[in-house]
């Protein structure tokens, strides 16, 4: 994390993913935005969309990038990763945990994400979300412990090294509202 002038500190964080698996939700959510409306008419991002915004109790000025996750934005952000990283503290990879069809390829993306990382020496958090893992959920089958081991993050540890820092969470939008409701 950087500090500004004003002694302020400067985060930069970068969320990617494949499209619909939930990346500006994230971005509302880390922005405390509680206005159900606002998730409702989510757009697909286009591009790269940059958030900024001010924590007082941290004193930190967070500048969050969203990459649209469609097709034909994937290449572009790849071959301009590089530029993409410079001075960033915080990398989230997303993964829609209900879209099952589409694991392979945003475990694909991944992997072609990782292999960049493996070449550049920049040290900054790397965290993967299995988002979407909304209450209840795990009490599906096709959700259980068990199968989300066995067909995300199994397959997640063979692509990431093994001296690779990272971390793996459920990640679920309803708490921003749950934390309103019951405060």
């Amino acid at each position: 994390m950087k500090e500004k002038n004003s002694g302020q500190k400067l985060a930069k964080i970068l969320i990617m993913g494949l499209e619909n698996s939930g990346k500006t939700s994230i971005v509302l959510s880390l922005t405390r935005n509680t206005n159900l409306l606002s998730y409702c008419s989510l757009k697909p991002t286009v591009g790269i969309n940059r958030v900024k915004f001010e924590e007082e109790e941290s004193d930190t000025q967070f500048s969050i990038w969203d990459f649209g996750g469609q097709k034909q934005y994937r290449k572009d952000y790849l071959n301009d990763l590089d530029k993409h990283l410079i001075g960033i503290d915080k990398l989230i990879y997303v993964i829609d945990v209900q879209d099952g069809e589409k694991y392979d390829l945003t475990l694909q993306f991944l992997e072609n994400i990782v292999n960049f990382l493996k070449k550049i020496e920049d040290s900054f958090e790397f965290l993967i979300f299995l988002h979407k893992f909304d209450p209840g959920l795990e009490k599906l089958d096709q959700y259980s412990d068990e199968m989300i081991s066995s067909n995300l993050i199994n397959k997640i540890s063979k692509i990431i090294p093994s001296d690779f820092n990272y971390k793996i969470f459920k990640t679920t939008i309803y708490t921003v509202f749950h934390k309103v409701l019951v405060s």
